[in-house]
C-alpha cells in the first residue's frame, strides 16, 4: 500500500501521533491537528442570535498551512479516521475536521479509546462509528453560552472598572465561592470552649480520659466556670469503669481517581497546581517512550468523573496484589453506582497496566511524571485491596455523675494502607493509633491529675486549589475538563491570589464579584449555575432543546446587561499598599498598574510623581559588591535577568536564576538554576564546574534578610 493510498489517522497532538504510529506501523499515516482547527472569531461575538444562536466558525488564525496539509493528505488517503479525545471537546474537533475535509459526519470513521495501548487502539479501529452529534451539540451550546456571557459582561467590566477584565459563566460562580469564604472568615466570631482530661492509673498502666458529660449523656464545657463545677463535683470521688466496648472497625479502600480527586490529591501530596496536574497527566496519557518498547500510554484518559474500572484491569490488579502482597490483601470487589451526570463511557483514571510498576518505568520518566504516575498507580492498586482493620475500645468511666470517656485504637490488619494512604486537607484528619490499656468493668482507677484546656472555635479555612476543586464538584459548577481552566483564569485576571497554598480574593476580585452579584445575581448563583450545567448535560442525552435553553437564558440576561450599562457608575478600586513610604515626600507608596504591568508609585500623585519598579527579590546577596541583593529585572524585549539592587553603583548581572539559601560545596558561591538539556542546578561561579540535580544536596546558608 503506497503512502498516497494509506488510510489517514488524525489526532490532536504530535505525542499522541507518535504513540499511535507505533501501534499501526507504516500501514497508516498519522497526523496531528494540534487541537482545534476552527473556533468562534475573537474580534466579534460570532453567534447569530436572531438565527437560533447559530455559531459562526472560522479557521483558527495561524493554522492555514496545517489545514492545507490535512486537506491534501485526506484527498490522497484511502480513508480518514478521526481519533481525537473521547469527550465532548474531542468530538467537536472531529466534527470540525469533517467540515474542513468535506466528510459527512454521519459517514465519518470516528474511533474512540480511553487508553493509548496497542490492544485498546486496535480494538477501537476495528469498530469505527459516525460522529456523535449529541456530544457535538453539548460542546457547542456550552461554547455559545460562554461566549454570550463573556462578550456581554467583559465590556461592561472594561467600562465600569478597568480595561482587560473578563467575566465568565462558571468562572464568576467560582469567584463567588472564594469571596464568600473570605467574608465568612472576616465575619467569624470565635467562641470559647473547654476540654477536661483526666489522667488515671489502672492495674495495667495510665489511661487518658476526656470529660464526656453527665450520666452518660454528652455535655459541653463552654467556660472555665463549667470546668470548675465539674472539678468540684468529682473531687474525692472514685473513678469507676462503667463499660468497656471493644469493636472491630473496617476502613474501606479509596475509589480510583477521577479528575477532581486526582487534582485534589496531587495538590495535597505533591504540591502540584491543578493546571500542572493536568499537564503532566496529559503526557502520561498520550504516551511516554519506554526504551525499546517505544511510546506507550501509561494512564487512561484523565478527564473523567467516573470511578468505573474495566473488568480486565480489575482482574489484573487483584492477581498482582495476590502475587506481591498475599491473597489476604486482595479485595472482594465492590459495585459502585453511577453518579448523576457521570460520563458513563469513561473509566476512572488508572494505569494502563499495573504490571508497569513505578519502579520499572522511573528511568524513562521526568521527576514530575514519575511522582504523578506513582500516585495514580498506588491509588488504583489500593482501590482493589482489602480494607484496613482496626481494633477499637471505648470505655466510659464515672466519677460521681460525671462521665469521662477513654478510647483506644490499634491496627489489626493494614489492608490497602500497605500501599497507599490518602492525603488530608486539614491536620488531625488521619486515623491515629492510641494505645489500648486493658480495663475491666467495675475497676477503680486512681486520679493522677486533671488537665483543663481552653480552646476557641476557628473560622472555616481558606480554599486551597484542592479544596476549591472539591467545592466546585460538590456544587455542580463546571465539569472535569474545566476545573483547571477556571482556576487558571482567576489567577490570570488577578481576581484571586495565593498566600502559601491558601487562596484569597484580591481587591479587584472582590470588586468584580460585588458588581456581578448586585446586577447579575443568576450568573454568580451556585444553584442557578449547577441547574444550567444539568440542562446542558441533558443535550448530550438527547433530551434538551439547546436553542430553547439558550433563549430562556439570553432574553432576561440581555435585559440585565442593558440596564446595567445605564445604571452602574464607574467603580474605583483602592490602591494596594506597597508597605513602604515615599523617600521624596514621606507619603505611603502604593502598587499601580500601568501599560507594562505593576509598579510602585507615590500616593501623593500628581503632587509627587515618584515611581519605581516592583523588584522580585531572590534572597541572594550580590557576590560583587556584597551590599545589595540580586533581584529580577527585564530587558526592553521582556527577557528576565538578575542584577544588583545597588545599580548603577554595582553592575553585576546574570541570566541564570539564583537559588536562595544555597552554597556550592566546591567553591562556596551560590547556586543557580541550570537551563537547556541539562536541567538542574549549577554553581554561579563561571570557573567552577559543580552541578547537581537535587536541592537537598546543597549546603544550606541563611538567605538575605528582607
Amino acid at each position: 500500500m503506497t503512502a498516497e493510498t494509506s488510510p489517514l489517522i488524525i489526532v490532536e497532538s504530535p505525542t499522541k501521533a507518535k504513540t499511535i504510529s507505533r501501534f499501526m506501523k507504516s500501514r497508516y499515516r498519522v497526523m496531528a491537528s494540534l487541537g482545534h482547527v476552527r473556533d468562534l472569531p475573537k474580534s466579534t461575538l460570532g453567534v447569530d442570535i436572531e438565527n437560533d444562536f447559530t455559531p459562526k466558525y472560522i479557521n483558527i488564525r495561524g493554522k492555514g498551512a496545517l489545514i492545507k496539509e490535512l486537506k491534501e493528505a485526506s484527498k490522497k488517503a484511502s480513508s480518514v479516521y478521526l481519533a481525537t479525545d473521547p469527550d465532548r471537546e474531542g468530538e467537536a474537533i472531529s466534527w470540525h475536521l469533517c467540515s474542513i475535509l468535506g466528510i459527512d459526519p454521519d459517514e465519518a470513521k470516528r474511533v474512540v479509546f480511553h487508553e493509548i495501548t496497542e490492544k485498546a487502539v486496535r480494538e477501537a479501529f476495528s469498530k469505527p462509528r459516525p460522529v456523535n452529534l449529541r456530544l457535538v451539540n453539548a460542546q457547542q451550546v456550552r461554547r455559545v453560552l460562554d461566549r454570550l456571557v463573556g462578550y456581554s459582561l467583559s465590556p461592561l467590566l472594561w467600562h465600569k472598572i478597568r480595561p482587560g477584565l473578563s467575566a465568565g459563566r462558571v468562572q464568576s460562580a467560582a469567584l463567588r465561592l472564594i469571596v464568600q469564604r473570605d467574608l465568612e472568615i472576616k465575619a467569624f466570631q470565635p467562641e470559647e470552649y473547654w476540654t477536661l482530661d483526666a489522667y488515671l492509673k489502672g492495674e495495667h498502666g495510665e489511661v487518658k480520659a476526656r470529660y464526656f458529660g453527665e450520666n452518660g449523656r454528652k455535655k459541653g464545657l463552654a467556660s472555665r466556670k463549667d470546668v470548675d463545677a465539674v472539678l468540684a463535683a468529682i473531687e474525692g470521688k472514685p473513678f469507676i469503669v462503667q463499660s468497656v466496648k471493644p469493636k472491630e472497625r473496617k476502613r474501606q479502600a479509596p475509589l480510583p481517581f477521577t479528575t477532581s480527586t486526582l487534582q485534589q490529591e496531587a495538590s495535597r501530596k505533591l504540591g502540584f497546581s491543578v493546571k500542572k496536574t493536568m499537564s503532566v497527566a496529559q503526557t502520561l496519557y498520550e504516551g511516554v517512550e519506554l526504551g525499546r518498547e517505544g511510546y506507550i500510554g501509561l494512564i487512561t484518559y484523565m478527564r473523567t468523573d467516573s470511578v468505573r474500572v474495566a473488568q480486565s484491569a480489575a482482574t489484573e490488579a487483584r492477581r498482582f496484589i495476590g502475587e506481591v502482597y498475599g491473597s489476604q490483601y486482595v479485595g472482594s470487589g465492590r459495585t459502585v453506582r453511577s453518579r448523576p451526570l457521570e460520563q458513563g463511557a469513561h473509566e476512572a483514571i488508572r494505569p494502563t497496566s499495573v504490571l508497569r510498576t513505578p519502579a520499572e518505568v522511573r528511568a524513562f520518566l521526568k521527576s514530575d511524571q514519575y511522582r504523578l504516575y506513582k500516585l495514580i498507580w498506588e491509588r488504583f492498586v489500593a482501590s482493589e485491596m482489602a480494607p484496613a482493620v482496626y481494633d477499637t475500645v471505648t470505655a466510659d468511666i464515672a466519677a460521681g455523675q460525671a462521665t469521662f470517656r477513654a478510647t483506644g485504637s490499634r491496627m489489626k490488619f493494614p489492608g490497602f494502607t500497605k500501599v497507599y494512604e490518602e492525603g488530608q486537607d486539614h491536620p488531625g484528619d488521619t486515623d491515629e493509633e492510641r494505645e489500648i490499656i486493658p480495663l475491666a468493668e467495675g475497676e477503680v482507677l486512681k486520679l493522677v491529675k486533671t488537665d483543663p484546656q481552653r480552646h476557641e472555635t476557628e473560622p472555616p479555612p481558606r480554599y486551597t486549589e484542592a479544596t476549591l476543586v472539591k467545592a466546585l464538584e460538590e456544587n455542580g459548577i463546571g465539569r472535569p475538563s474545566t476545573y483547571a481552566p477556571i482556576i487558571a483564569t482567576l489567577f490570570e485576571r488577578e481576581y484571586i491570589a495565593r498566600d502559601q497554598k491558601r487562596l484569597f480574593a484580591t481587591e479587584l476580585g472582590i470588586t468584580v464579584d460585588r458588581l456581578l452579584t448586585e446586577n447579575f445575581p443568576s450568573i454568580v448563583d451556585l444553584a442557578f449555575t449547577a441547574d444550567m450545567e444539568k440542562k446542558l448535560d441533558s443535550i448530550e442525552e438527547g433530551e434538551g432543546d439547546w436553542v430553547r435553553i439558550l433563549r430562556e437564558f439570553w432574553e432576561p440576561f440581555k435585559e440585565q446587561v442593558d440596564r446595567a450599562e445605564e445604571e452602574i457608575s464607574r467603580v474605583k478600586i483602592a490602591d494596594e499598599p506597597a508597605g513602604e513610604d515615599c523617600e521624596k515626600c514621606g507619603r505611603p507608596m502604593v502598587i499601580k498598574r500601568g501599560r507594562y504591568g505593576k509598579f510602585i508609585a507615590c500616593s501623593g500623585y500628581p503632587e509627587c510623581k515618584n515611581t519605581k519598579p516592583i523588584l522580585e527579590k531572590t534572597g541572594v546577596k550580590c557576590p560583587k559588591c556584597e551590599k545589595g541583593e540580586l533581584v529580577a529585572r527585564r530587558t526592553r524585549k521582556g527577557r528576565v535577568f538578575y542584577g544588583c539592587t545597588e545599580y548603577p553603583g554595582c553592575d553585576y548581572t546574570t541570566w541564570a536564576k539564583p537559588v536562595a539559601g544555597t552554597k556550592c560545596p566546591t567553591c562556596g558561591s551560590f547556586l543557580v538554576e541550570a537551563q537547556g538539556s541539562r536541567r538542574g542546578f549549577r554553581c554561579s561561579n563561571p570557573d567552577c564546574s559543580y552541578r547537581t540535580q537535587k536541592v537537598e544536596n546543597y549546603e544550606k546558608v541563611a538567605p538575605v534578610s528582607p
